[in-house]
């Protein structure tokens, strides 16, 4: 295999490169479609300035200034100019980054010394400079948090803005400073809120920022507090906010108090203050105008960070047509570096040097999508959903079945929005067990044993016809697996993985900031149920989440909404249950509304996109329902899934 040796101009030439003098100017070597680690992570140059953003978040009158950590290459002072990484984050001084909460180290003179995570130590070697930039108002930034709002976007736009030469910063003597080093072609990435800040930068259309990686990461901070109008918690935005600024609470407070109205925890409607969080179709931030590329990776059983979040912003980019990939995770709020380790690191080499160096390599040939379908399973297609998925609809019997056909007219089923023994909604254990029995908080139904293996792949869709006896219910939909298996455990401890004790290194190291971290590996638990997708409504939202509209008791309403979205194997021989239920104490932070629910049957459906591997989808789905008695467990354990913010 030839090694292509491309000098600055050479770069430069091929369309936005390094340049620096003919001659004389340092090398990125090329070989087998990607760059060569030939720069020196110990010799790097690491330094700090603060970018003028341009906002003033705490309104002390001054211009927020954004500290920008910053490692590139020495060769940068001879000539070269390099493409940046950048992962801007709220957690360097608090949460830390990574499965091993690492924090940000510094020298005497404030320089930083480590670096968390190993986009340092493997990029920097390859021709890249590491950005680990602090948002506005946490660590060394100044300003407040304003959990997701327009300053903490803003913030990072503006460093973008530096890099290509239209903002200013200064070094810590406060002389200014300008990015003469880098050819301004910027890709962000992070985890978590640090991939949120990725999208809603990326969503400002500012020029400079040519590819973004986020990793379950938020489009929407509605989406990310409720659904449909259920909360999943109160006191979101600002506790978050003070969360992650580790300055006295008295510099934010007023800010806080903002937040806190904003988000209007009374109602759980969406408002003006929710909007200018929306980077779908928000204020500042908007999916229209995204033209950087994607490379997304999120779990699909991630309860923290839901995948409506991807799925959305994932559609309106594709309406967009922007160029995008994504690998989608059995696990909960995983990183896919504590996943899919080698593979991950390579498939993002390749991305960032094609994005950012304009290195003609296969990566972009390669199918979009990689998808774990059972622990460690895992399939490629050529998009996502996939374009073999088509949607199945099946409707629940008056016998409790669930199937093709519609039940006989008149026929209905009640349950109740109701307390229950801790003092809000019933946990999913207690909807989801045995689902024959008769149960006054959710009525089941429940398909026949599947003839063929299946996949659903996609947004499963909830239509029902209903009546309250009062004016809203919360309500839920949960699309359940009922077979024995061994699955990804994503609601237990690690969220699908095991950290082991062992060591793996990816990149250059020095005595400050090694390359090495520890290994995982899948966790799973063998069960006889599994939840696969979940939805919420409050009835009163169902045909605005601005303007709610109380139900007229005694009066039937058509309702309609999504469940969270799913990669999965229907197996063979299992059965595919709808739960209807009211408010879900594990994920609901709202009160039962005590209303009884009537569901009219041949009224109401379910939509289920699924891939079959054989035969028709729908014979798949919904084969004739045996004579044959069957009960489901009578006891289930579904623990909460732990809720890691990084």
């Amino acid at each position: 295999m030839t090694a292509a040796v491309l000098t600055g101009a050479a770069l430069a030439a091929a369309g936005g490169g390094a340049t620096a003098l003919a001659g004389t100017s340092p090398k990125i070597v090329v070989r087998g479609g990607v760059t060569q680690p030939v720069f020196s992570y110990k010799d790097a140059i690491r330094e700090h300035v603060y970018v003028e953003s341009g906002v003033d978040s705490d309104r002390d009158g001054k211009k927020d200034r954004v500290n920008v950590d910053i490692i590139r290459p020495k060769e940068t002072e001879q000539g070269l100019r390099v493409p940046v990484i950048m992962d801007e984050s709220p957690y360097y001084d608090n949460a830390g980054r990574g499965n091993e909460s690492e924090r940000k180290t510094y020298d005497a003179n404030g320089n930083p010394v480590k670096f968390p995570l190993y986009y340092d130590n493997y990029f920097v070697p390859r021709g890249y400079a590491f950005l680990a930039v602090d948002m506005v108002g946490t660590t060394r930034s100044d300003g407040c948090p304003v959990s997701g709002g327009p300053t903490d976007v803003l913030g990072g736009k503006a460093v973008v803005d530096w890099l290509n030469g239209r903002a200013r910063a200064y070094r810590p003597d406060g002389s200014p400073v300008k990015a003469t080093w880098t050819t301004g072609r910027t890709g962000m990435i992070g985890k978590s809120y640090d991939g949120t800040l990725a999208n809603g930068v990326a969503a400002t259309g500012v020029e400079g920022l040519e590819t973004i990686v986020p990793i379950s990461a938020i489009s929407s901070w509605y989406d990310y507090s409720r659904m449909n109008g259920v909360k999943y918690t109160d006191d979101e935005q600002p506790w978050l906010a003070d969360y992650v600024d580790t300055d006295p609470p008295a510099k934010c407070a007023a800010v806080n108090a903002e937040l806190d109205q904003g988000e209007d925890d009374a109602t759980g409607n969406y408002n003006a203050y929710w909007k200018t969080a929306d980077y779908r179709d928000g204020t500042i931030a908007r999916a229209s105008r995204v033209h950087a590329s994607i490379f997304a990776a999120h779990g699909v059983n991630d309860l923290n960070v839901k995948d409506d979040n991807f799925a959305k912003w994932w559609s309106a980019l594709a309406r967009r047509g922007v160029q995008r990939k994504v690998w989608l995770t059995q696990r909960g709020h995983v990183d896919p570096f504590d996943t899919r380790r080698d593979a991950w690191v390579a498939t993002l080499h390749k991305w960032f040097d094609h994005e950012l160096q304009r290195i003609p390599n296969d990566i972009m040939r390669q199918p979009r999508a990689d998808i774990e379908v059972g622990p460690d399973q895992w399939i490629t297609q050529r998009d996502w959903p996939s374009r073999d998925a088509r949607g199945v609809v099946l409707r629940p019997g008056a016998d409790g079945s669930l199937g093709p056909e519609p039940a006989a007219a008149g026929t209905t089923a009640t349950f109740t929005d109701a307390t229950g023994p801790q003092g809000a909604g019933y946990p999913e254990d207690a909807m989801v067990a045995d689902p024959t029995a008769v149960r006054p908080y959710r009525t089941a139904f429940v398909s026949a044993p599947l003839p063929a293996t299946g996949r659903l792949s996609g947004t499963p869709d909830a239509r029902l016809k209903i009546k309250l006896d009062g004016p809203t219910a919360n309500l839920t939909a949960l699309l359940v697996d009922y077979g024995d298996d061994t699955r990804v455990d994503y609601l237990g401890a690690g969220s699908g993985i095991r950290t082991l004790a062992t060591e793996d290194c990816h990149g250059e190291s020095t005595p400050a900031d090694d390359a090495c971290y520890k290994q995982t590996e899948v966790r799973t638990v063998a069960s006889p149920v599994n939840v696969v997708a979940r939805g919420w409504l409050d009835a009163q939202n169902h045909r605005s989440l601005s303007r709610p509209a109380p139900l007229e008791p005694g009066r039937y309403y058509g309702v309609r909404w999504q469940t969270l979205s799913q990669e999965y194997l229907l197996k063979k021989g299992h059965r595919l249950a709808l739960v209807l239920a009211g408010t879900d104490a594990d994920y609901n932070f709202d009160r039962p509304t005590g209303a009884q629910v009537t569901v009219d049957l041949p009224g109401s459906s379910v939509t289920v996109p699924v891939v079959a591997s054989q035969d028709d989808a729908t014979t798949l789905l919904a084969p004739p329902r045996p004579a044959e008695n069957w009960r489901g467990p009578a006891k289930v354990d579904l623990p909460v899934q732990e809720r890691e913010l990084y």
